[in-house]
């Protein structure tokens, strides 16, 4: 089993792909010009993500030529006080089925997350809100609902390096706490990469982003398209620790 160390981040694919805490529009709204654009971030990140969770994502990549492939994966997801440990596993398609990707997600950015089989599509890791520099450029609307957007400066050359990202701008949904749509300055390449949350539904009382769309651009080109859709999520599950470890990655389900 090849262990691999994996830095550069997709800021909140994690908060695209998770759930996170609903928070009345009353005190969103009665908040909107007080908060700071750091107090917003830390309220993303302290957001309520739920525990010990089981669902099915259906992962569709289409280049450049439109060309489409589909993967359908299962994945696990249990809290281990402020870390995470993930455990995915390919269901289809037959080349690529019971190939699994494990991951223990640090919350401190002064250790690297530990992971196996990595997976280049998907970055599962999140940013580490003290890392970063943040500003409120504006208040607007997304789907009809009133966000900030926050941007977001790497506080120094070597988080810049590591994440991969010069800038982010992030939109924060102002009632409920959720990075809806974001688009991030690729440090190599002169690339800017997109992601938006079509579909956002609550389960068991948890924002969940259940459809999102990412791409990049080069230039006017999109060299690249990701769907994310996420189907039969649970909360609440019974998982043991012991599910996330690599001899289980290696058996597979």
């Amino acid at each position: 089993m090849m262990k691999h160390r994996f830095t550069r981040n997709i800021f909140f694919t994690v908060a695209l792909c998770l759930p996170i805490v609903f928070t009345t529009l009353s005190v969103a709204q009665a908040q909107a010009n007080s908060l700071t654009a750091s107090e917003i971030m830390e309220k993303v990140d302290a957001r309520d993500d739920g525990d010990n969770m089981i669902a099915n994502m259906e992962m569709i990549l289409i280049d450049k030529n439109d060309y489409e492939r589909v993967r359908k994966i299962k994945t696990f997801s249990k809290d281990k006080g402020k870390d995470t440990l993930k455990l995915m596993f390919f269901m289809e398609p037959a080349d690529v089925k019971d190939t699994g990707f494990l991951t223990y997600d640090y919350y401190s950015g002064e250790r690297d997350d530990d992971q196996w089989l990595y997976l280049p599509e998907l970055d599962m890791t999140k940013r580490v809100i003290d890392e970063w520099k943040y500003k409120i450029l504006k208040q607007a609307e997304v789907r009809d609902h009133k966000v900030w957007l926050i941007e977001a400066i790497p506080s120094n050359k070597t988080i810049e390096d590591r994440y991969g990202y010069t800038k982010s701008v992030l939109f924060v949904r102002q009632d409920i706490f959720m990075v809806v749509r974001g688009v991030h300055w690729v440090k190599e390449g002169r690339k800017l990469k997109y992601f938006d949350i079509k579909k956002l539904e609550q389960i068991d009382g948890i924002w969940v982003g259940t459809e999102t769309h990412m791409k990049t651009n080069k230039g006017k080109q999109t060299i690249h398209r990701s769907v994310f859709k996420w189907h039969h999520i649970r909360f609440n599950q019974d998982l043991d620790e012991g599910l996330f470890t690599v001899r289980r990655l290696e058996k597979g389900l």
